[in-house]
């Protein structure tokens, strides 16, 4: 079981959440949601392959016609880096001041979005407030301004959550910003918005929604934590009784939709019980946070070398997050299993109903996650995507440098415990 014994436990967890809007047509609303905030001059932050389907064009019109000033950022990178925020960034100072911002994209749109707004309300340099030991994780003095993110892509949660992630390429890692004054302060859910997305994208962002249910879930409970002192309060808090609802009703969901959203994209049902998924699960682990596999996925995103996804518009050698996240899942799930056997078997239930128990429970969830990775043509382990036993002490180092999130994983994380656990993603099938 855990090793996590404090001698004052904590008896508080915290729960934080952006204003919520979500269902077809939600983004017809959106001038009216602005005008709500006060907004008169409004930064709209999408990338060029979302600019491509027309949503921002469209909502950047409706906004002017609405009488707010909108002007529009459209070169996102996909997988931020720190160079492509820095872009960002100066783009925003130069064009502001602006009162309100807009993320209209996926996680990395929303991302930048959050990097953006950062920088235009608080002094310094972006690595200034990148996680430490990679950067100097200073926390903002000032206010952000309302940040609305209208995500059209179902799977980062990055709509509900505080945290902003990025490569920096001189590091070869991948890591993050986090502070509760990132959450936006509104999100705009609108399905429809995610029937241009195509298969291989909604395979992988779907990875990431199973990833952060069921790394939330499977948490380090809040309460076996050292008690904190108010000043002391992060975002992550550890599995609790909120956000764990959160993650259930989303591996629920999953379970009856997200084969169907990759076979059919145009199965709006489907759709929309997936980007409800999505967001269910960013309510919880945003709160709760995740843990093992999101930080291994770090540095195999970061140390790809020249795998390219199907379905992604990237010019890049790239392993989009929520597939890098998924490719260790299985076995860090069979690794964090003695800590709390009950959850990890109920976690399997519910994303497989009446599936069989395997004779060794510790392979249950495992089993059904690689079935599922299998079904939405997701590569067969790290090895698919570029990666051997020689990368191991790299991609090793690379995690361990990702102790905010291993300091939520339910039991310790040794450099042995993960190198154990990217041999054994080498080939999942």
């Amino acid at each position: 079981m855990s090793n996590f014994h404090p001698s004052q436990p904590e008896t508080v967890f915290t729960y934080g959440a952006p204003g919520l809007k979500f269902g077809v047509g939600a983004r017809h609303e959106l001038s009216h949601d602005l005008g709500q905030l006060g907004a008169r001059r409004v930064l709209v932050v999408t990338d060029p392959g979302v600019a491509a389907t027309g949503a921002p064009d469209e909502i950047a019109e409706s906004l002017r016609e609405a009488s707010i000033e909108t002007i529009v950022f459209d070169r996102t990178r996909v997988e931020p880096t720190d160079s492509s925020l820095q872009e960002a960034i100066g783009f925003a100072r130069a064009g502001g001041p602006f009162d309100a911002i807009v993320a209209v994209g996926g996680g990395s749109a929303i991302d930048t979005a959050k990097a953006v707004n950062l920088l235009v309300t608080n002094d310094g340099e972006l690595m200034d407030y990148v996680n430490a030991p990679v950067g100097g994780a200073r926390a903002p003095k000032n206010p952000l301004l309302p940040l609305v993110a209208v995500p059209t892509t179902t799977g980062t949660g990055s709509e509900s959550t505080t945290i902003c992630v990025l490569d920096v390429v001189s590091q070869h890692v991948k890591t993050g910003i986090s502070h509760a004054r990132l959450r936006p302060t509104f999100a705009v859910v609108d399905p429809e918005l995610m029937i241009s997305q195509p298969a291989g994208v909604t395979a992988a962002s779907g990875l990431d929604i199973l990833c952060h249910a069921l790394e939330s879930y499977t948490a380090r409970p809040y309460g076996s934590y050292e008690r904190k002192q108010a000043h002391e309060r992060v975002p992550y808090c550890g599995s609790n009784p909120i956000a764990d609802m959160w993650s259930e009703k989303a591996l629920s969901l999953m379970a009856g939709s997200f084969r169907k959203a990759v076979r059919d994209g145009d199965d709006l049902a489907a759709r929309t019980e997936v980007a409800m998924a999505a967001t269910f699960a960013g309510l919880g682990f945003g709160n709760a946070g995740v843990h093992i596999p999101h930080a291994n996925a770090y540095p195999i995103a970061g140390q790809v070398r020249d795998f390219r996804p199907v379905d992604y518009d990237a010019d890049h050698a790239m392993v989009p997050h929520g597939m890098a996240v998924s490719l260790t899942a299985p076995a860090a799930f069979r690794y964090t299993f003695e800590a709390s056997p009950e959850r990890h078997v109920r976690a399997a239930e519910l994303l497989a109903p009446g599936a069989t128990r395997p004779d060794d429970a510790a392979e249950f969830l495992p089993q059904v996650l690689t079935a599922i990775m299998r079904d939405v043509g997701i590569p067969s382990g790290i090895g698919a995507v570029g990666f051997g036993e020689g990368d191991i002490n790299s991609l090793v180092e690379g995690t361990m440098k990702q102790q905010r999130l291993l300091a939520t994983a339910p039991l310790e994380v040794t450099e042995d415990a993960v190198a154990t656990i990217l041999d054994q993603s080498i080939e999942l099938w």
